[in-house]
């Protein structure tokens, strides 16, 4: 077999074309069957610029002029199927004649797979920024319902554990003829107070380190001291009840519906627990509890009643700053009274 034969079977093999331009482009002069099979209208003597319309001739011709080889692709349909080839021109010498070669590869789907590679990529992409929301809006649901510490504790061990706590103080707040106001208000105005009310209560405690455990129906229970036992928490929760009261007395003078609240304060032990299997929820437990309970059902309206441990440790630390628009003896002694 001779070895221009070889070559042909070679070239067919690897499924490259091959294609020869006598005068570095002016006619063509040889083209292998690849090449033929991509680009029917190749005849011998059709030039290069009419048989690539498109193409950059002399971009071409100045690359080989410089020794370098000129890279580039072309795209065309055939069957209904866009074809995609990779093309490279480099010079050479026969005889004594230049001669431009062509060489061709079908990289179609190379690009498919590349096209499929991107969209997998993008959908990964689109997934993730989806997983990572849902996991926000989980972990911003979570948050609610249990202190961050105890959220924390629950993303790593999934469960979180009873746990006791010596000494924290606890704010236990209802709302005075609340079963009379969700008979009166329309069920949208009615939930929407509380939003608002409940909203307020929370970024109040924000700033004094209260912790909010849970609201059901009128009760509003935080806490402050448990995860930072070091903290004066008994003045913590009666600086936030104070303002709770200033919050409704200045609500109150403009609003249509009218909020009053009594509130019970007191300080010692206490258990926090997640209770429930299926419909779980943080709730904490204890002597603290029941007295802050207790001492709530016996403060009159827009009072806070603190008991006796509680007390004890407001009358040690420093005295309880007041919210704007009135002063700290006054507030002190008109939202607190030990019990």
């Amino acid at each position: 077999m001779a070895i221009e034969a070889i070559n042909e079977q070679l070239l067919r093999a690897v499924g490259v074309g091959v294609a020869l331009f006598d005068g570095e482009g002016q006619t063509l002069s040889f083209r292998n069957d690849v090449f033929e099979s991509w680009f029917e209208e190749a005849e011998p003597g059709i030039s290069l610029p009419a048989l690539f319309p498109t193409l950059d001739v002399e971009a071409v011709r100045a690359a080989l002029a410089e020794g370098r080889r000129y890279a580039t692709e072309t795209t065309f349909r055939k069957k209904r199927r866009t074809i995609v080839i990779a093309q490279t021109f480099s010079r050479a010498i026969i005889g004594d004649e230049p001669v431009l070669v062509l060489e061709c590869q079908n990289i179609s789907r190379i690009r498919e797979l590349e096209s499929m590679i991107e969209s997998y990529s993008n959908m990964v992409e689109r997934n993730t920024r989806e997983i990572q929301r849902e996991k926000e809006q989980v972990e911003k649901l979570l948050l609610n319902i249990m202190p961050r510490a105890a959220y924390e504790e629950y993303k790593s061990f999934g469960v979180v554990a009873p746990q006791k706590y010596e000494a924290v103080t606890v704010m236990v707040l209802d709302f005075i003829d609340f079963a009379a106001a969700s008979q009166r208000l329309a069920p949208a105005s009615f939930v929407g107070e509380l939003n608002e009310l409940y909203s307020a209560f929370d970024r109040i405690g924000e700033q004094f380190a209260c912790e909010r455990i849970k609201t059901t129906g009128d009760t509003y229970l935080c806490i402050a001291g448990m995860h930072d036992p070091g903290m004066d928490h008994a003045a913590a929760v009666a600086n936030a009840a104070i303002r709770f009261i200033r919050y409704l007395e200045r609500r109150n003078a403009n609003a249509e519906t009218a909020w009053r609240c009594r509130i019970g304060i007191a300080t010692g032990p206490v258990v926090g627990s997640v209770v429930g299997v299926q419909k779980y929820v943080y709730d904490v437990f204890g002597p603290a509890v029941n007295e802050a309970a207790a001492a709530r059902d016996r403060a009159a309206a827009m009072e806070a009643l603190v008991t006796g441990a509680a007390a004890a440790l407001l009358a040690e630390g420093p005295a309880l700053t007041a919210p704007s628009g009135a002063g700290a003896a006054a507030a002190g002694l008109r939202a607190l009274s030990a019990v």
